[in-house]
């Protein structure tokens, strides 16, 4: 299948969502002047404009496209083109009420937005292919198309009539019989045995707390169910177009999607990423999600959406500092990104996102926001071909799998302060802080390639991932795992000792008589080889083999019992330090599985990370710092040779060739 490569060429792609129907016609030609002067090679053309094809039922009005991809075509900007089925016409759902989607209690989720149809419905799949074969038809052979866009942002859920019954199809295929989905479900507990398929709902609002192993299903059910329509669409465009490659866009670490199995069915992954400004922790969320991506990608990746400025949907909307848009653009390119695209190329001036920035801001082209974004398309023309294409090693991996999120989301656990995204940003900040550049990777994923693998939070292992684990830790590799490692089986199913007696005897555990979890604010005193530190958020009543306690509790129930163990390679945490202890703990092991940083001794608040021969200098600050960076270098931005060391200015950026 066609790549990334084949639409880069040796470049970093660089554009944004362009939305001409929103304007006259007039501006489309102003439009393609100031993307030539701002670099721009690539737009997204299409992602909402269904009602504008088809305006009523069966028409199609592709004349305002046709002129537009000629447009484009002709001052040299090529064309991302969405299927637009993420926002169907009022038309659909006044017409076709079944193809909207209802919520847990049975309210329908109209249209006047976006995202509003249900995945399962016969009607919206019927009239997405019909549009989506038309779209292909004409624009198959247009020189001006470089990549397909599916839809946008999947995110729906659907627990009408229609999914149930796709659910009821789904579960059939999954366990066969009623028996073994009662098995599967635990259903004897509450007497909810099931005695017909005809019986089985979506997880619908309940009186008390719903089946876990139920909800579990249904979050399954859901993203495959939104894969389809995904892979419903892509098998048309690529039957017109097999030589284009196809995408559709993540949004990080959204809970709704299993992102390993769609990636697979990508041919290029892609993801819209939008850190907080104001968030002191943001160039770190920024590098989880690019982490992430570029793991799922299995290299090269393409940012679809950021901001060249500020949003429009937090509570509080804060611009982007002067700089900072040019910072953590080449922060995804040094993670490994060939494509830094936007939402979108002109801010818009009505519907709901009119305070959401754009390449060109209401302030125009003398803003400041487009003067940036030119600078910006200068160096990534410059730079492309020095970097594209090229790979970021890591030798730390860190362990995610949407299926253990979502068997830790229910009502009836421990501690609803426990959150699996907020845990992986924790362990990533440790590593971050360290200085170590990261992988991401699914516990089944073949692990070798690392030296260090850091479980966070999996709370849900098959057994396949655990014989994973133990024969990475057999074959010389360092784990650390996270609390409530290995607690349940794939139908949510507590093993027997609340940890697979595999895992325990790997990490040295001999019984683990209770969780201890703890309030928000609380902390607990623990004292280690290299002195004291405190744990958060959770604790165990554990026992290990002596010689494995490598951290102890002092004070309180759980005094003198270990908090951290140990047993060779294997290490189990049965807290969460502190985020200083949790650096340094995880920077030792690491350092002792023979794991260094990029460059040693970086000032606080800048990172390096190394793609192909370039290493890549951020400093995510404000103030002017020194770095030291032993030996000769030429900076590709600047052109000047870097010698031992350089000075980054505020949100400064070096990029060196040794």
């Amino acid at each position: 299948m066609p790549g990334l490569g084949e639409v880069t060429r040796g470049r970093v792609l660089f554009g944004g969502d362009y939305n001409p129907e929103q304007w006259p016609e007039e501006i489309w030609h102003e439009d393609v002047r100031l993307m030539r002067e701002a670099g721009v090679t690539t737009v997204t053309v299409g992602v909402f404009s269904w009602a504008r094809l088809e305006p009523h039922p069966g028409a199609r009005e592709f004349g305002w496209l046709d002129r537009l991809m000629d447009l484009l075509h002709r001052n040299g900007v090529g064309v991302v083109l969405a299927t637009p089925t993420s926002a169907p016409p009022p038309w659909m759902g006044r017409l076709h009420p079944e193809t909207l989607p209802r919520d847990e209690d049975g309210h329908i989720e109209w249209w006047g937005g976006r995202q509003h149809f249900s995945h399962s419905s016969a009607v919206y799949r019927r009239h997405a292919a019909a549009i989506t074969e038309d779209l292909a038809a004409r624009y198959a052979a247009h020189p001006a198309l470089t990549l397909w866009h599916i839809n946008n942002e999947y995110c729906t859920f659907d627990h009408g009539d229609e999914a149930a019954g796709a659910f009821r199809r789904w579960l059939r295929e999954r366990y066969g019989t009623l028996d073994a989905l009662n098995t599967a479900w635990g259903t004897a507990f509450w007497g909810q045995v099931h005695d017909s398929w005809d019986g089985i709902l979506p997880p619908r609002r309940a009186h008390y707390l719903k089946n876990p192993a139920q909800l579990l299903d249904f979050r399954r059910f859901t993203s495959d169910m939104l894969l389809e329509c995904y892979t419903a669409e892509r098998d048309i465009v690529r039957r017109h177009t097999p030589h284009i490659p196809v995408t559709t866009n993540f949004m990080p670490l959204w809970t709704g999607q299993d992102a390993w199995a769609w990636a697979e069915q990508e041919d290029i992954v892609s993801v819209d990423l939008y850190p907080d400004p104001r968030d002191p922790l943001a160039a770190q969320h920024g590098a989880l999600v690019q982490d992430l991506t570029r793991s799922q990608a299995r290299g090269p990746w393409m940012l679809m959406e950021q901001a060249a400025g500020a949003v429009s949907w937090r509570g509080v909307n804060h611009p982007k500092p002067a700089g900072l848009n040019r910072l953590w653009s080449f922060q995804a390119v040094a993670r490994g990104a060939d494509a830094v695209c936007y939402f979108q190329w002109r801010q818009s001036r009505q519907g709901a996102e009119k305070f959401h920035s754009g390449m060109i801001g209401h302030a125009g082209e003398r803003g400041r926001a487009f003067q940036e974004v030119k600078r910006i398309g200068a160096e990534l023309a410059a730079l492309g071909p020095e970097v594209a294409g090229s790979e970021v090693t890591a030798e730390v991996a860190v362990l995610h799998d949407w299926h253990s999120w979502w068997a830790g989301t229910q009502d009836g656990r421990p501690s609803r302060e426990v959150d699996h995204p907020a845990l992986l940003h924790a362990w990533h900040r440790a590593l971050w802080e360290s200085r170590l550049t990261t992988a991401f990777a699914h516990p089944e994923h073949d692990l070798s390639a690392y030296r260090l693998v850091v479980a966070p939070a999996a709370c849900l292992l098959t057994d396949a991932a655990i014989e994973n684990l133990l024969a990475y830790v057999r074959g010389g590799g360092t784990l650390v795992s996270g609390f409530l490692c290995g607690v349940v089986d794939e139908d949510d199913r507590v093993r027997p000792g609340g940890m697979d007696a595999r895992l325990r005897a790997l990490f040295g555990i001999e019984v683990l008589h209770e969780w201890w979890p703890l309030e928000a604010g609380e902390s607990v005193a623990c004292e280690g080889p290299h002195g004291g530190f405190r744990g958060t958020l959770w604790s165990e009543e554990l026992r290990t083999r002596p010689e494995a306690v490598a951290a102890r509790y002092r004070g309180g129930e759980l005094d003198g019992l270990p908090a951290v163990s140990r047993r060779g390679r294997a290490w189990y945490l049965s807290t969460l330090p502190e985020p200083e202890a949790l650096r340094e703990l995880l920077a030792g092991i690491a350092a002792e599985a023979g794991v260094r940083p990029v460059l040693e001794g970086l000032p606080d608040g800048v990172e390096a990370v190394r793609r192909g021969e370039l290493l890549f200098v951020l400093h995510h600050g404000p103030e002017p710092v020194t770095v030291a960076v032993p030996g000769t270098h030429r900076e590709l931005l600047t052109g000047e040779t870097v010698r031992d060391s350089l000075t980054l200015g505020r949100y400064g950026v070096a990029v060196l060739r040794s």
